[in-house]
């Protein structure tokens, strides 16, 4: 019981410089942004991202090589509602989300700050609409982001890949970088589970195991760029997932 005094301490100590970082990224994209230029933000927003996995005690470790230019679409897998800060904090992008994130309270203004495009994810019609913006997004040059699983996964085992907005980057004849993404405890190497959002948690319940949890590493892998090169969206995103698990089974933690 005594043991569990520290930790409740420092998981306190860590939710209120959190929530505090929350509220200034939040005041920052009201009031600042829309004074600044595009590279300005996008430099704000990779410096906010790595200080919240600073004050979450998490360690980033960023291997191969972040797409420094678009049009690209990167493609990771899917394990906690963690997953969009750690990628923007190696490399930041413009990420596909699900609309409801839109009207979550604090979550929804960082998330539009960031440039997120927003999906019905049951909606057919709306997934052709984003689906055409993101074709118009990447022809202009830019980086985007999707988790192809469509949902969270444990962390261990890859779910089947979704091929549909893999059509934007056909339409816009634009490159994917795979990328290959897991939360490890930097003692013994092993799957952390800490941050992982699955089945019965609740966002609270994975943000507060997030809290509490030690030597948590988030490591990315970051694949080489490939093209279509004549495979349909299904068969790409079949190899894609390929990709990704040999990516996962590259790393290995220093030391």
């Amino acid at each position: 019981m005594a043991d569990q005094v520290p930790k409740l301490f420092i998981a306190c100590w860590r939710s209120c410089r959190v929530l505090a970082h929350v509220l200034a990224g939040a005041w920052t994209v009201r009031f600042i942004f829309p004074r600044l230029s595009l590279v300005q933000k996008e430099e704000r927003i990779q410096a906010w991202a790595l200080e919240l996995l600073a004050r979450l005690a998490i360690k980033l470790i960023v291997k191969g090589v972040p797409a420094q230019t678009g049009p690209v679409l990167l493609a990771s897998n899917h394990i906690s509602w963690l997953d969009i800060m750690v990628l923007h904090a190696a490399r930041h992008c413009r990420f596909v989300s699900k609309s409801e994130l839109q009207h979550w309270p604090l979550v929804g203004t960082l998330a539009s700050g960031a440039g997120t495009l927003f999906i019905e994810r049951a909606s057919r019609r709306d997934a052709m609409r984003v689906v055409h913006h993101m074709a118009e997004c990447l022809r202009q040059g830019e980086i985007l982001a999707v988790f192809p699983e469509g949902t969270t996964g444990d962390g261990v085992q890859l779910l089947p890949f979704h091929a549909n907005l893999l059509q934007a980057a056909i339409s816009a004849d634009a490159p994917v970088q795979p990328v290959s993404l897991h939360f490890a405890d930097e003692a013994t190497g092993a799957v952390s589970f800490a941050p992982c959002y699955l089945g019965d948690d609740t966002l609270v319940q994975s943000i507060w195991r997030t809290l509490r949890a030690e030597g948590v590493v988030a490591v990315l892998n970051f694949g080489a760029l490939q093209s279509a090169d004549g495979r349909d969206r299904r068969v790409w995103a079949a190899d894609l997932r390929s990709t990704i698990v040999a990516l996962r089974g590259e790393v290995k933690l220093p030391g």
